[in-house]
């Protein structure tokens, strides 16, 4: 994935393309879990003792950002300056962690998500 990084990574990547990046990475990232078979890890629910798989991780633009510096495709005060912009662009866009249309949820009762799954 670092690999892909350090190829498709440009000083002047405008935010569409960022978020193209992260689309590839995450894109990525599911295939390597799915083809060596890495399933997700077993969690026990500590309000209700559910025991289930966690869900599937995703790559989100801000961890994209950060690994540009944490393994120096880009110098850290780009990569600084990059995180301050994403943060910027993201909230005057609305959208989520991974650069989709954030959406409105309803707020969430107490307890588990999961409780109608037992």
């Amino acid at each position: 994935m670092v690999e892909h990084l350090r190829l498709h990574w440009r000083d002047d990547l405008s935010m569409a393309a960022l978020l193209g990046l992260r689309d590839e990475l995450d894109d990525l990232l599911g295939r390597i879990r799915s083809t060596r078979h890495i399933s997700n890890p077993v969690f026990k629910c500590p309000a209700c003792g559910h025991i289930g798989r966690g869900a599937d991780p995703h790559v989100s633009v801000r961890a994209t950002i950060l690994a540009l510096g944490r393994f120096g495709v880009a110098a850290r005060e780009s990569a600084r300056a990059l995180d301050k912009a994403w943060s910027v662009y993201r909230k005057t866009a609305g959208l989520d962690l991974y650069g989709h249309a954030a959406t409105s949820e309803p707020a969430r009762l107490p307890g588990c998500a999961h409780a109608d799954e037992r």
